[in-house]
């Protein structure tokens, strides 16, 4: 039994997401201690030449105003830190990720947290743990040429140092969801818990 999972919901929809039901599926089927739920519909915000400032500035030099403005995101690299496993539900949007989504991964992706850089590279800081990326689609075929969401989030994941990741993909749900989620419910019961 996985301890403790954090939650991802990308889905802009929170009625008839199949992201989310997946997602659902996802942590039944782990169950999960603890569940620590981060829902992005709820809004994110950007990062701002502020935010850039604050984040360069080195932590014992930071203004209460830059402490304040990197309050939301120490909050959100804690709960990744803290997470055994991270179970994202991203949909893909006109071949990406949601803009929430980029939102949340602009404010977890900070040098000297959640990676660094050396001689030979970046190396991600947080290593031992699981990913299970939740990928719904209307028309894009995952691992298809034009399928920059599954991709973007093996990398983004690996570079903060999560390699185990594995996919549950329903795609090209307007063109055959019926097909779709069978794979989908084949690749959910394939996870090992």
């Amino acid at each position: 039994m996985t301890q403790t999972v954090l939650r991802i919901d990308a889905s802009a929809r929170r009625d008839g997401s199949i992201s989310r039901e997946l997602t659902d599926k996802v942590l039944a089927q782990l169950n999960p201690a603890t569940t620590v739920t981060r829902d992005l519909a709820d809004g994110i915000p950007l990062i701002t030449e502020d935010w850039i400032g604050a984040n360069f500035t080195p932590a014992d030099q930071r203004s209460a105003a830059q402490v304040e403005t990197l309050a939301l995101s120490d909050e959100l690299v804690a709960e990744l830190k803290a997470a055994d496993a991270i179970v994202i539900g991203v949909p893909i949007y006109n071949f990406g990720v949601p803009a929430a989504l980029k939102a949340w991964i602009d404010q977890v992706a900070r040098a000297g947290l959640t990676f660094q850089y050396s001689e030979t590279g970046p190396k991600g800081l947080l290593e031992g743990k699981r990913a299970i990326v939740v990928v719904a689609s209307g028309g894009t075929e995952a691992g298809s040429a034009i399928d920059f969401a599954s991709t973007y989030m093996r990398h983004v994941l690996g570079f903060v140092g999560i390699t185990d990741v594995e996919l549950v993909t329903a795609d090209r749900l307007m063109v055959d969801a019926e097909a779709s989620m069978k794979t989908a419910n084949a690749q959910l019961a394939a996870l090992a818990a």
